[in-house]
């Protein structure tokens, strides 16, 4: 069988080898003619550009969006490197903004149970808690301070900003003070600044209810909670917390008390208001003249002023 004249490589070496010398000599021609500083050269470039570079706007579209596709992920290495570090400052400040959380509320414990203004006839001892004995039947906490120390049933509790109870249990050493969120808590207050009277009623959460306000009308949401000092059981004017409305209308007291860190608390010694039962008198100085008599003193009646006169003279028949 003949060989194919038109398959051989006789013929599409030298071909190949023509099209590579013209390609080479066309790249020639255009780079030295770019590089020609001439006017007419210049204005054949600029039509050459505007005539052929509009129509390659398809064949620059890859290239374009290549080009953005690489510089966004280097953006993205960027972003990701620097969210990393974001995530790893964010974890460090969450553990020393916890630490001074920690810091601040046991500092501002100790200071308030320092510095909290109260009725200058109060007095108090602090005592730490010793367990929560807290159940949904009863909520109450044992401080280690009792009758040796002097602690009578009845007597207030607070943590240093506000009230928490009252003591409900004394022993030697230690006592019981029943809070405020127990179910047979009742607490009688003043609603500043309107000066509303109503009542706190237990109920196992940490927002009990007010109830038997006098105008609800004239109380708000923010308003201070104060112990009014009714049945003398509470000092009066001793901060409870703050109100606030519940979804249902219902008016509750926000407690200013922190309930989930009880660590010390105050017992105020009140040993009652003291009452005045009688008219104020005249004290005069020892060594000062005599009061007059009061016109009562003053007036006797006739019989005894004689009688008064037979004692004083004596009888005439004794001498």
């Amino acid at each position: 069988m003949g060989k194919d004249p038109l398959r051989s490589e006789d013929f599409s070496g030298p071909l190949k080898r023509l099209i590579l010398v013209l390609l080479v000599l066309f790249l020639v021609a255009i780079f030295v003619l770019w590089r020609i500083d001439s006017p007419r050269v210049e204005r054949f470039r600029i039509a050459v550009i505007d005539r052929v570079v509009p129509s390659f706007d398809w064949a620059l579209a890859p290239v374009t969006a290549t080009a953005n596709l690489v510089r966004d992920f280097q953006s993205y290495q960027q972003i990701y490197k620097q969210n990393q570090e974001l995530r790893r400052e964010l974890q460090q400040m969450k553990s020393w903004k916890e630490a001074a959380l920690q810091l601040e509320q046991e500092n501002a414990r100790l200071l308030d149970l320092n510095n909290v203004r109260l009725d200058p006839r109060l007095t108090y001892i602090t005592g730490v808690v010793l367990a929560d004995s807290g159940s949904p039947y009863r909520q109450s906490v044992l401080v280690n301070v009792g009758a040796r120390d002097g602690i009578i049933d009845g007597w207030a509790a607070m943590d240093g900003i506000g009230l928490v109870g009252r003591v409900s249990g004394v022993g030697e050493r230690s006592s019981r003070i029943l809070l405020l969120t127990d179910p047979s808590s009742r607490v009688p207050v003043t609603i500043q600044p309107s000066g509303q009277r109503g009542l706190i009623v237990g109920d196992n959460t940490l927002a009990p209810p007010i109830d038997f306000i006098e105008n609800r009308d004239l109380v708000r949401a923010g308003d201070r909670v104060v112990t009014s000092g009714d049945g003398e059981v509470f000092p009066a004017d001793v901060l409870i917390g703050h109100v606030a409305t519940d979804k249902g209308g219902r008016m509750r007291v926000r407690l200013s008390a922190d309930y989930e860190r009880l660590e010390f608390l105050r017992i105020l010694r009140n040993y009652g208001t003291e009452r005045i039962d009688d008219p104020g008198r005249m004290i005069l100085p020892e060594d000062g003249p005599a009061a007059p008599l009061a016109p009562e003193e003053q007036r006797v009646e006739p019989a005894e002023a004689l009688g008064a006169e037979a004692l004083n003279a004596g009888d005439p028949d004794d001498d």
